[in-house]
């Protein structure tokens, strides 16, 4: 009889591994003028608030949060949001392939900050199983507005639109080491989110929705391999941003393997292996080294990354989403990060991500 082999699981972040959206901001855009802006500046915010203040209570990917009384102020409901989701995604190519050829060795989760509207919509594209995804969950319908309520929103929005874009300082600790306009731009955020928005019915959404990003990201990735019987050692975590850095702490903590795949500073970090490619057939190899080999020659295998290498290692074998074919020449760029390349790693892998992505989205934390 042939010994039992451990279960694996595979879980990946939505945008950025399995798709180039960036869903809310590009609500925001839609719905909101000047969104994009609007987006960006709470986003810093957000990046302020999580990795510098350290706010207690706070998660980060809250940017999803503190949007949402803006969205209420310009009339977003429910129904526009879903239908704008089914009608704007945008995939990576080769995904079906790769989710199908994983799901074959392992099982997939999904575990995203995106709103649930986004994740169903995306579940029904791939053909995907929504048990198997962790997302923020909202309604926005459940949360009227009155419409002193609603005109003041809208002043707020286009103030923090007029808002200098916050800039954290290389090696910040604290807010002493920002200039003065940025702290005063942080100081008057404090007061419209933690001081004026709670006094309206709007700010119930900044108390009664919760993102999925940072501990939750970590905590879901818990759940999921409980759900399995997974050890958390045969985890295999996939993201690209400052929400998935619990996620990578705790997965490489077990000794489970931490991918960045078009990942920005955070990601590249934080995480263990790194992957630059337009294709998310590379996550698939990975996947297949992951089930059939130790930790310590996967490393060993990345850290010689060439075709030879991983023919000799049944790579080859992978006859559903012909690797071979799909990169004739070159293989996508896998490196393992150390402290020594990590920073080159960093500049490279934050330039490629504002290609696949667009510089906007692609320098959002």
């Amino acid at each position: 009889m042939k010994p039992k082999l451990p279960k694996h699981i595979v879980v990946s972040d939505c945008e950025g591994p399995i798709s180039i959206n960036d869903n809310a901001y590009e609500l925001a855009a839609h719905f909101i003028p000047n969104g994009e802006t609007l987006f960006s500046n709470l986003s810093c915010y957000d990046d302020v608030l999580a990795d510098i203040v350290h706010k207690s209570g706070y998660s980060v990917g809250s940017t999803l949060r503190l949007i949402l009384p803006f969205f209420k102020a310009y009339n977003l409901t429910d129904q526009q949001l879903e239908e704008f989701c089914t009608q704007n995604i945008a995939l990576l190519p080769h995904i079906t392939d790769t989710l199908n050829y994983i799901n074959g060795i392992a099982e997939v989760f999904i575990v995203s900050t995106s709103y649930e509207h986004y994740i169903k919509a995306l579940c029904k594209t791939l053909n995907f199983p929504y048990k198997n995804t962790y997302c923020t969950k909202v309604s926005l319908d459940k949360y009227p507005l009155n419409p002193q309520e609603q005109t003041r929103l809208k002043e707020l929005a286009q103030e923090i639109v007029q808002m200098p874009k916050i800039t954290i300082p290389p090696n910040a600790r604290s807010l002493d080491d920002f200039p003065a306009t940025d702290q005063a731009t942080i100081q008057r955020l404090d007061e419209i989110f933690w001081v004026e928005l709670p006094k309206t019915s709007a700010g119930k959404l900044l108390t009664e929705v919760v993102t999925i990003g940072g501990q939750q990201k970590a905590e879901a990735i818990c759940d999921a391999a409980k759900r399995t019987g997974t050890q958390l050692s045969n985890v295999m975590y996939v993201g690209d941003s400052i929400t998935d850095v619990e996620a990578f702490k705790l997965v490489r903590e077990s000794g489970g393997l931490a991918v960045s795949f078009n990942g920005n500073a955070y990601a590249v970090r934080n995480a263990g292996v790194s992957v630059l490619s337009e294709s998310t057939l590379a996550t698939a190899a990975l996947a297949e080294l992951f089930c059939r080999v130790d930790n310590k020659k996967l490393l060993l295998l990345v850290r010689v990354w060439c075709r030879e290498v991983l023919t000799k290692n049944s790579l080859s074998s992978m006859s559903m989403i012909r690797p071979f074919t799909v990169y004739p020449s070159t293989l996508p760029e896998v490196q393992v990060i150390t402290p020594k390349n990590m920073e080159k790693i960093v500049q490279k892998s934050c330039a490629f991500r504002e290609k696949i992505r667009g510089e906007n989205i692609g320098r959002l934390g």
